[in-house]
Formats: C-alpha cells, sequence, structure tokens
C-alpha cells in the first residue's frame, strides 16, 4: 500500500501545477491569474529538482512543458481552451503507460503475489480510465465555460480514481481470500 501511495504522491507532483490553476481559478475567476501561477510551479518545480541535484521525471518535463505551452497560447489568444485541454495530453500519456502489461504488479506488496493476474487486469482498466478521461475532458472543454469545466473536471478526476481504486481493491480482496480458501481446502491436513 506504501508503494502506491508514494506512486500516487509522484503523480500530484507531477500534476500540481494543473491543480494549482484549477483551484486559484475556481476561488478567484481569474484566468490570468491562475494560468500564470500554474506556470510559475511548473518552473519552481524543475528548478528545485536541479538545484537540489535530482532527477526530473520524464512525466514531469512533459506537464512543465505544455503548462509553459498552453500558458503561453492561452496568454496570447486569451482563450482558456488550450490549458484547459492541456490534462486530456497527460491522461493520453498516462493510459499509453498503463497499457504495458503488469505495470502495477510493482506496486503490490508481496502479500499480493496470488493476484497478480488480478491487478495486471485492472492495469488494463485504469489505462482506459485515463483514455476516457481524456475524451472526456476534451468533450467539457470544447462545450463548458471554463468555470463549469474546472469544476466538472476537479471532481470527476480524484472522483473517478478514487472509486476505481476501491473496486479494485474490494476485487482484489475477495479473489486473493478465495484463492486462499481454495489452496487451503486443497492441501491435506497433517496427522
Amino acid at each position: 500500500m506504501k508503494n502506491l501511495f508514494d506512486a500516487g504522491r509522484v503523480l500530484l507532483l507531477d500534476l500540481a501545477s494543473t491543480l494549482l490553476f484549477l483551484a486559484v481559478y475556481l476561488a478567484t475567476d481569474n484566468l490570468f491569474l491562475a494560468v500564470g501561477l500554474g506556470m510559475a510551479l511548473g518552473i519552481a518545480q524543475i528548478a528545485w529538482h536541479l538545484v537540489r541535484g535530482l532527477p526530473v521525471g520524464a512525466l514531469q518535463w512533459l506537464s512543465v512543458v505544455l503548462v509553459l505551452a498552453s500558458g503561453a497560447a492561452t496568454f496570447l489568444t486569451h482563450d482558456p481552451r488550450f490549458v484547459m485541454l492541456k490534462p486530456s495530453v497527460i491522461y493520453a500519456v498516462v493510459g499509453i503507460v498503463m497499457l504495458k502489461r503488469g505495470w502495477m504488479n510493482r506496486y503490490l506488496p508481496p502479500r499480493a503475489a496470488p493476484v497478480q493476474d488480478v491487478a495486471t487486469t485492472f492495469g488494463y482498466v485504469w489505462a482506459g480510465l485515463m483514455f476516457f478521461s481524456a475524451v472526456l475532458n476534451i468533450a467539457l472543454a470544447l462545450t463548458l465555460d471554463a468555470r463549469t469545466w474546472a469544476a466538472a473536471m476537479s471532481l470527476w478526476g480524484p472522483a473517478s480514481k478514487i472509486g476505481l481504486f476501491l473496486v479494485q481493491y474490494a476485487a482484489m480482496t475477495a479473489v486473493g481470500k478465495r484463492r486462499r480458501a481454495r489452496a487451503a481446502a486443497a492441501t491435506p491436513a497433517a496427522t
């Protein structure tokens, strides 16, 4: 579980500039302030890693490049859709990475070894969620105003991931218990 939370923390840090943009925009209704602060946070995160000699992950580089490009396009055109479409790129990239067979197994504790096949299946379900989220974001970004889009995606992002996590946890726990019970029943009793 610790590995899963560590991975979630890294993903949240990679998406921090987008999350800051959403929070500031919802709180202030000031698009340019939200975009500017999101861009500044993206730059500050990269600078922090470089100054401390820490590696900068590929998703973090991608995120900051997208933040800067979409932010600059928003400033130049006064059109928030550039920033609104950025999460779709992130979702699609993460979905592609999640298509790698067994990617989730490295995050499982040793006691989950009997259900690695279930985790592999859920790895593909997670990829599907990312692709669906990318398409949903595009549809909402092109049809809703920026404030409504920000509210909708702020709810969808965490709710969909928490929901899938809970379904996966319940399914893997149930399958693991069934398999352990079957194995115990098949083992002859010692006399």
